[in-house]
């Protein structure tokens, strides 16, 4: 029979994480919106307060959450500022390789130097021609003795200026192509590693994004994750792992923007009552409502599905990355409609709402590319 009541820790877990966000993400969202900075000061909060790193495991500093628990987490994250809730879980995207492919001392000593640094770490994938398409990537990784000698171009990495480290993917042998794609953790300040200043963005500011270039950076054969050619798949992994948490949160900044927009109609008279009353400005938010329902089950579906170890989780977590938010920029935007001037302006985070989730339909393969991965699946 199917349950959709939460447990009690699942309860304990949202209570924890939407209290984290009251006090220390929403207070401080327009200011790192404003000032486009790593939140620096959040985080460390987060460490102390057991926020950061929830679904890896207890042992490597961790809650060791459930995929269906980190999305509980990621949604009320979400629901305070995705800028800030991304420069957290991004540090998740980029420990899971180490997850899925390291081995017991690589995942001691790099777990452990976030830990004691209480740090984040970056997962340098995308280049100037290789976003979407893995396989176009061109950095290379080639060993040298008992050393790989790494050179290329990355873009678009978050963390990466305020990095530990980065979990770099690179061709081992450029001949074989992206079949020699290897996932290889290279610390940020290694002699050859150039990082550029963060871009500037039209939304999530609070997460900083770099371009990186390696010149003739030397690192350990010993810090290669897994086996030489298995970068892609390691991607691939990780991705199906991550990309439910993208979703949920552009579900918590949708709620917010719903929540914002309602209790503002039920204040604000026109025609000598609030505009709530209005059918065509009901509507509008009795769609925001079933969408994110809507959304809602389907990620919550999704994270159940990997837990479980259904073979539909890779299809599911794309078309709740997919659905949630292709979702929450409709419901922004009508959120902002909703609110008119007021909503447009700075004095609600209905406006700054609509500029982040649009990112949420671009990175960890963009909506499109989701589309690509569902209609491989049905189509099998």
């Amino acid at each position: 029979m199917v349950d959709f009541r939460l447990e009690n820790k699942e309860i304990e877990i949202q209570e924890k994480y939407r209290d984290f966000t009251n006090r220390l993400i929403i207070p401080n969202a327009r200011k790192y919106d404003l000032s486009a900075e790593f939140p620096w000061e959040v985080v460390k909060a987060a460490y102390k307060e057991g926020i950061m790193n929830g679904p890896l495991p207890t042992e490597f500093g961790g809650n060791g959450y459930s995929l269906f628990q980190g999305a509980l987490a990621a949604e009320e994250l979400g629901a305070g500022c995705i800028g800030i809730g991304i420069g957290i879980e991004a540090n998740t995207l980029a420990l899971t390789p180490l997850l899925l492919a390291a081995n017991e001392a690589q995942q001691k000593e790099f777990y452990g130097r976030i830990n004691e640094e209480q740090g984040v770490a970056a997962y340098a994938l995308t280049e100037p021609n290789a976003g979407s398409d893995v396989q176009g990537i061109k950095t290379t990784a080639i060993k040298k003795g008992d050393k790989y000698i790494i050179n290329g171009h990355k873009r678009f990495i978050t963390n990466a200026e305020v990095s530990t480290f980065l979990t770099v993917f690179a061709l081992t042998d450029p001949a074989r192509g992206s079949r020699s794609l290897s996932a290889i953790v290279v610390p940020t300040n290694a002699p050859g590693v150039e990082i550029k200043p963060h871009v500037m963005k039209m939304g999530q500011r609070a997460s900083v994004q770099n371009e990186i270039i390696f010149t003739d950076v030397e690192v350990p054969v010993s810090n290669l994750l897994g086996q030489e050619g298995h970068g892609f798949l390691i991607a691939m992994k990780t991705f199906d792992r991550t990309r439910n948490g993208v979703g949920a949160l552009a579900l918590g900044a949708s709620r917010a923007a719903f929540e914002t927009a309602r209790d503002w109609a039920k204040k604000r008279i026109q025609f000598g009552k609030p505009i709530a009353a209005q059918q065509v400005i009901a509507f509008m938010l009795a769609d925001m409502a079933t969408s994110i329902e809507a959304s809602r089950g389907l990620i919550w579906k999704a994270a159940t599905a990997y837990d479980q170890g259904s073979r539909q989780a890779s299809q599911l977590s794309a078309m709740a990355k997919l659905y949630a938010s292709d979702e929450a920029m409709k419901i922004a935007v009508d959120a902002v409609q909703v609110m008119a001037g007021d909503g447009y302006c700075q004095d609600y985070l209905v406006e700054k709402i609509m500029r982040d989730v649009k990112l949420n339909q671009i990175y960890e393969g963009t909506n499109q590319v989701q589309r690509l991965v569902i209609s491989k699946s049905v189509l099998k």
